[in-house]
């Protein structure tokens, strides 16, 4: 056999490991005859790279994908990256500037374009790259991008689809505005957050005398753009200024003093300046009042002609120089230290301006009901179900949805002007041919034809994404065999932008879900409890610690405390954790490998070990399948860390360990072997690299693990199992006496039961006890021998007679904490049964489950009580 290396090293594995599973075409599907099991992967921005959030949904993903396979399913997990509109046009302008001296304006869109698939072919998408170091098994053949020629075909086909079907459109709107992307930004694209600002009281004088009207505000750079004033009708302070006029300070502009309910007479001075071009509450007001719009700010948020004044400067300069002009008129009342909600861009950080602007709209009131019912009743699965709540308040309060955006990198709109008239078509040709027909006239050409500028919103793109991927719109094969996909990870906070969006398509245009589950993972935070990130410093790099510790341990410390929905609080003590677990279950495969076997028949102890294993493996397996079911990822790990570390490693391969000099039964190897192989098998989803290479070890590379099916679910037998666990939980209690009484372990122990006969005293389990046990003899006792410490396991009591070793006082204390815990346990099951609720409406096997342990627990108490008893009453002679 191969002499393994002394620790498990990672960094020799897993590069081999994941290079022969991409050669051997082990993660590539095509539709057959077996159950599908599809995912398609939330694509990353194609500018991004690895990191936390990342590791922990894409290591859920792989663990489904890797399940699947193993329960003989087909399985398609399909990566890809997303276009990601503002963020890579932001890059590609700035290599532009900084590495070839170049602007947007000089270049033009075409040649733009054509250096922006320059970057993203050297630049982009190296996060697919670093996710193979992680062990995602996609599907590579298959990885698509937001932006290559199947995908844009989808995206024009669908435009082109809701604009016939009435249901998108171009309309004059206020909008959110990123003045350093030069954008729109959807609602969903603003996060909003308390600041530090100031609030302006501005003097207003009313128009015919020499009173004053005060407004606050924390823009005062908008007053050039004010066309009037609002106030409430039963404000009582202002009844009398119906039918007046105010002046605008600086520009001195006479604007309407207008009632409306909309005003709070409570906020502020109960008065509001109406600035229609810069608020979108504003706007409805000047529409209902007919109020002349003046666009103070162009799209880089610096000051226009129509101000007046300060024209050319930016908002925040402007902001500063107003104040001085205001004071300098005699117009500003008082500044005041104010906080309020800021909302920035999601891409720019740059503070949002509401701004008037000519914008295509999807009507998303017609797409929201089949998505909203598919959700509520669970034919969309969510995991939690908590995430149903928030995705039912957005869809009951659903907005248009703004789909165009002031970017050249993206899918341009298929729409075509000409003269008064839009056309909107696949593609220029078909555009030509309308605009033909429309106007009865042969001659008009493709250069009379002016295409629309802006690109569509990238989310128009991904809510097609499972869809698109298996190329629906041309090829149905695919689609109906994949569609609708088994589960999508993602997180809570794209549920709106990603998520609803998908479910709507998925009904518009399959009339059916797009996925069976929605699992929301949690937020990756530090142990603290904060978000990471960069500007915390407290965000490690992903691919330094996969460098440093291996993908395997890294999974692990975020798996472990990763509960189902929850947020992970992560700490590096757990990557160490699981590194040390690769390193035990390669030095337990290490131990396999040193021991010799004969031909012999297993001892009584090495047969019941192997029993026990067996039947052991057989129950976690039974359990596994309804974890993964319910996405309790964390948990199924730690019962096989548990099951690993401690049943098979610290327990079993001690059981059955040869004595020295001695060999052990080769049906015992051949079984230990066999039932380890088994282990990795069911922990490989989780540890893919670690398991892979154990696996060749144990089966000498005669197949691959991660081929694998699962083990079958055997015979249980739960006596044998309860059994175990009483013989294991004796020598534990043996094993901390000799401990506590620094009593060594050659030194052999007597261990005595108080009562009847005890089932394990007799045959295998007897053998077992006295060997694990370190034990001279197994006995019984009437009464509680002298010099003795006693312990109870389950209803039995034991003694072991230490001699000169007895402490009286410690164990006095000692069985005096297992009395109180043994009270309380007992007065917990008792408050159950004496809820009537409980016993009146709980299944009857439960209620029957509950008085056992009550007849138990008071057993136990008692018998604690009487060796305290005992134990005292020796003490006090």
């Amino acid at each position: 056999m191969t002499e393994l290396s002394k620790h498990y090293e990672p960094q020799n594995v897993e590069d081999k490991w994941y290079a022969h599973w991409e050669k051997a075409g082990y993660f590539h599907s095509e539709p057959d005859d077996r159950p599908s099991y599809s995912v398609v992967i939330p694509p990353p921005n194609v500018t991004g790279v690895l990191h936390m959030g990342h590791m922990l949904n894409n290591t859920i993903q792989d663990i489904l994908v890797r399940r699947a396979r193993q329960e003989g399913k087909n399985a398609c997990w399909v990566p890809g990256t997303d276009h990601a509109s503002i963020a890579t046009e932001a890059k590609v302008v700035k290599w532009l500037r900084d590495e070839k001296a170049l602007t947007k304006g000089e270049i033009g869109r075409e040649k733009f374009m054509e250096y922006a698939y320059q970057w993203t072919d050297k630049y982009g998408g190296v996060i697919l790259q670093q996710l193979k170091k992680l062990g995602a098994s996609c599907d590579w053949d298959r990885t698509a991008f937001t932006l290559d020629e199947d995908r844009s075909a989808h995206v024009i086909q669908a435009f082109v689809d809701l604009y016939r079907k009435g249901k998108l459109y171009r309309d004059y709107r206020m909008v959110n505005w990123d003045p350093e992307a030069r954008t729109v930004l959807s609602n969903e694209e603003v996060i909003y957050s308390e600041e530090a600002s100031q609030l302006y009281h501005i003097r207003y004088q009313i128009s015919g005398s020499s009173e004053h009207l005060t407004i606050a505000t924390t823009r005062p750079e908008t007053i050039l753009a004010d066309t009037g004033i609002a106030v409430h009708p039963e404000d009582e302070r202002y009844a009398h200024l119906k039918g007046k006029r105010a002046i605008v300070p600086l520009v001195n502009r006479e604007v309407p003093i207008i009632f409306d309910d909309y005003v709070d007479p409570e906020f502020g001075t109960g008065a509001l300046k109406i600035t229609p071009a810069h608020d979108s509450n504003d706007y409805a007001l000047g529409k209902k009042y007919d109020l002349e719009v003046i666009s103070m700010l162009d799209e880089q948020a610096r000051v226009t002609e129509e101000a007046g004044l300060l024209v050319g400067q930016d908002r925040f300069e402007a902001r500063k120089n107003i104040r001085e002009l205001l004071e300098e008129a005699e117009a500003l009342a008082k500044v005041e230290d104010y906080v309020n909600k800021v909302g920035r861009s999601e891409r720019t950080q740059s503070v949002v301006e509401p701004r008037l602007s000519l914008q295509w709209y999807v009507d998303m009131q017609q797409l929201a009901a089949p998505a909203l019912e598919a959700v509520m009743s669970d034919e969309v699965d969510f995991y939690p179900k908590s995430q149903k709540n928030l995705y039912r308040h957005w869809m009951e309060n659903i907005k248009d949805w703004c789909i165009s955006r002031q970017l050249w990198w993206g899918h341009r709109i298929p729409a075509y002007y000409y003269k008064e008239e839009t056309f909107v078509a696949a593609n220029a040709e078909e555009a030509l041919a309308l605009a033909r027909e429309h106007f009865g006239d042969e001659q008009i050409d493709l250069e009379d034809l002016k295409q629309e500028e802006d690109v569509l919103d990238t989310w128009f793109s991904s809510w097609l994404w499972p869809i698109s991927v298996f190329n629906g719109f041309e090829d149905k094969k695919e689609l109906d065999y994949y569609y609708p996909t088994s589960a999508l990870v993602t997180g809570w906070d794209i549920i709106f932008l990603w998520v609803a969006r998908m479910v709507m398509a998925g009904y518009e245009w399959q009339g059916e879900r797009p996925f069976d589950k929605v699992y929301f993972t949690g937020m990756v935070r530090d142990k603290q409890g904060r978000k990471m990130s960069k500007s915390l410093g407290n965000s490690p790099d992903a691919l330094k610690m996969i460098d440093e510790y291996g993908a395997d341990a890294v999974r692990f410390g975020m798996l472990s405390c990763s509960p189902a929905g929850g947020d992970l609080l992560f700490d590096m003590k757990l990557v160490e954790q699981g590194r040390n677990f690769c390193n035990k279950m390669w030095n337990a495969l290490k131990l396999l490998q040193m021991w010799e076997a004969t031909e012999e028949k297993p001892s009584d102890t090495q047969a019941l070990a192997e029993q026990w294993m067996q039947h052991r493996l057989n129950a976690l397996s039974d359990r596994l399948p309804g974890m993964m079911e319910q996405f309790r990822l964390s948990e199924a790990i730690m019962q096989l860390y548990n099951f690993i570390w401690n049943d098979f490693c610290s327990w079993y391969l001690e059981m059955i360990k040869p004595e020295e000099g001695h060999q052990i039964s080769n049906q015992t190897y051949e079984a230990t072997r066999r039932m380890y192989a088994q282990i990795m098998v069911l922990l490989h989803p989780f540890l893919p690299f670690v398991t892979e290479e154990i696996w060749s070890h144990l089966t000498e590379g005669k197949s691959d693990c991660t081929q694998q099916r699962l083990p079958e679910v055997g015979e249980i037998d739960s006596h044998l199992l309860e059994d175990m666990e009483q013989a294991r939980l004796m020598v534990s209690k043996v094993r901390e006496i000799r401990n506590d009484k620094g009593i060594s372990g050659k030194e052999p122990l007597e261990l005595l039961l108080h009562g009847e006969s005890h089932r394990l005293w007799e045959g295998s389990f007897r053998a077992l006890l006295m060997r694990m046990g370190g034990l001279g003899a197994l006995g019984y006792a009437d009464k509680r021998p002298d010099q003795s410490v006693s312990f109870v396991s389950g209803t039995d009591t034991f003694y072991v007679p230490i001699g000169e070793f007895l402490d009286i006082g410690a164990e006095v204390e000692k069985l005096k904490k297992d009395l109180d815990y043994a009270q309380g346990f007992l007065r917990s099951v008792e408050k159950k049964l004496s809820n009537e609720r409980f016993v009146a409406n709980a299944p009857e096997a439960v209620v029957e489950k509950e008085r056992v342990k009550q007849r138990d627990g008071a057993e136990r108490v008692q018998k604690i009580q009487a060796a305290l008893d005992a134990l005292q009453g020796g003490e006090s002679k």
